[in-house]
Parts: structure tokens; sequence; C-alpha cells
């Protein structure tokens, strides 16, 4: 899960719903779930439902971006920003694995707590429902997330092995600008993660991502003042 830097707050807001402009100014628009990419259809989403804490309703601070399925699996559950990790406070690409066939999975090198956090976040948006999970984790017809990743899974893969033949910085900047287009940092950093060019150029085209998260090879670090 792309970490994310968010900045102060460029305006206030009467209504929740008048930060959606300036969220993807500040964070692109993707999905701060899941990763996916979309012109419309975005919605501001609270990190601490907005039902169980009104104070925060206007919060900048409490705000990222959702899909239609991350904002439906995660409704009004109850959340803190210690029980769970987060892509504005952690550095979450430390937390999950991404793996073909549209699979993400805890990070086996976490400690038992970060554990316990990270299948929280996976659970709270239903980021690993796939039809090769168990009945309490099957997609709803309508959820297409895992295919999604699988699709741009092969995609990356097929460059990766693509720039081996033409391992050149034209085609360096035409992969780059694909995963801008495409979506799903994550998957991008895991299949390049022998690539600190490449990373590097995936995190410059991605506006909002944290830079703190990444040392100067561009390999993940813990996050300054967070969890992970």
């Amino acid at each position: 899960m792309r970490p994310v830097k968010r900045g102060d707050a460029p305006n206030s807001y009467s209504r929740y719903q008048e930060a959606i402009g300036d969220l993807e100014g500040c964070l692109g628009r993707y999905c701060s779930y899941c990763e996916r990419r979309f012109q419309v259809s975005l919605a501001v989403e609270h990190v601490v439902p907005k039902s169980l804490d009104r104070t925060r309703e206007l919060d900048w601070n409490n705000f990222l971006l959702g899909c239609v399925n991350c904002n439906s699996v995660k409704g009004a559950k109850p959340t803190n920003e210690m029980d769970f990790f987060w892509p504005d406070r952690d550095n979450t690409l430390l937390a999950i694995d991404y793996k073909p066939g549209g699979l993400v999975e805890v990070k086996a090198t976490l400690t038992d707590d970060q554990k316990q956090k990270a299948e929280r976040l996976i659970d709270l948006v239903g980021l690993d429902r796939h039809p090769g999970q168990p009945a309490a984790k099957q997609p709803a017809e309508r959820d297409k997330r895992y295919m999604d990743r699988e699709e741009v899974w092969k995609l990356a893969q097929s460059k990766r092995e693509a720039l081996a033949r033409n391992n050149n910085d034209d085609f360096r900047i035409v992969i780059a600008d694909l995963a801008k287009a495409e979506g799903f940092f994550s998957v991008w950093m895991t299949v390049f993660h022998d690539e600190p060019d490449m990373r590097r150029r995936f995190f410059e085209g991605l506006i909002g991502t944290a830079k703190n998260c990444f040392d100067a090879n561009w390999n993940c670090v813990a996050r300054p003042g967070g969890q992970l």
C-alpha cells in the first residue's frame, strides 16, 4: 500500500465533500487503499468514521481517498490511529506483500504485533478478497480489485522482462508513464524491487508519495514518527 503525504490543509471546508479536489491534487486520483487509478468516482474517505466522531468530519488530517469497493467494505467500522497501520502515518509498503495472481498478504518479516495491525488494515477494506480465499473473504460480484491487480502485475512483469532486452532511458520513461496511468504503485515497486532507477521514477510519477519512507536507493525504510 503506497505511503502518502497529505500535507497541510489547503482550505477549510463547510462540507467534507468539498475536499475531494484538494485531496486529488495532493495525492493523485488513486484510491488510498487498493491503489487503483480513477478519473472519477473517488470519494473523501474518513480514517476515523464521521459517524463515530463528528468532531473529525471536516478534519483534513482525517481524510484519505477511497473507491467504492474499499469504502463499502470499510463502512463505519470502528478504527483508531494506533491499532492499524495507515498509509498517511506509516510506511505501509513494509506491511503488505503483493504477489502474482492479484494476491496480497501480511509481510512475514513483521513482528506479531505488527502483523496484527497489518491484518486489521487489510481486513478493514477487504484488500485480500479473492476467489481463492475462504468464504468470509470472497469478493462481492462487483469487486474486481483482485482482477485489476493481477492484470497490472502481469503488465509490470512483462515490462520488466522487456526492459532486460531494451534497456534505455526512453523505454524507462515509457514504463514509468505506464505505471502512473495504470495505478497499483505497490505492484510496480514489487516487480521492480531490485531496480532503484525505476523505483525512483515510480515515486516521482505519483504526487503525494511519502519520500521519507525510502532511502537513497529507494528501498523502504520505517517512516519517521510512524509505527512502521
